[in-house]
């Protein structure tokens, strides 16, 4: 089992399945480091090259070119527009009202009605927000949102 013809045929259909398997998954450069890796080490083996050299050539192919499109990848990500509007990211910049008061310090907790749907809430800026106030979310923490009081509800000052 150690002729370099088999295992560049075991190379290059590696090769071939991980370039496949990019084009199939979303992400950004996951499976294809590993294909152009295998895709060296099937080159080298055509031409000889012994198993374990055929190996190092893989994993040092592998981890250049994780390396070498790691920018690339960071870019194309960069052009992605951010998921608003998604899930509970909808509701950041609505407006509601805090139904159950929102007490000052880190770990005030209260209630909101925001778009219809009562939700956890926690001041952004660990102010104290008394039952009535018209808020404005913020952030989306876990099951929680972060509020601070609405331009019209006049606190807005204490931000």
């Amino acid at each position: 089992m150690d002729d370099p013809l088999v295992w560049a045929g075991i190379w290059l259909a590696a090769a071939v399945t991980l370039g496949i398997g990019e084009m199939a998954l979303a992400g950004s450069f996951f499976l294809i480091p590993f294909a152009l890796g295998a895709a060296a080490a099937g080159l080298v083996s055509l031409f000889g090259a012994p198993l374990a050299v055929s190996w190092a050539v893989f994993v040092v192919g592998s981890i250049g070119a994780f390396v070498g499109l790691k920018p690339y990848a960071r870019r194309l990500d960069l052009d992605l527009p951010e998921k608003v509007g998604v899930g509970a990211n909808r509701l950041i910049g609505h407006e509601g009202i805090v139904t159950n008061s929102i007490p000052a310090g880190p770990s005030g907790t209260g209630d909101i009605k925001a778009g219809g749907e009562e939700w956890k809430a926690e001041s952004a800026n660990e102010m104290g927000l008394p039952q009535g106030t018209e808020i404005r979310i913020v952030e989306v923490r876990g099951t929680r949102v972060i509020v601070e009081p609405a331009p019209a509800a006049g606190l807005d000052r204490f931000v």
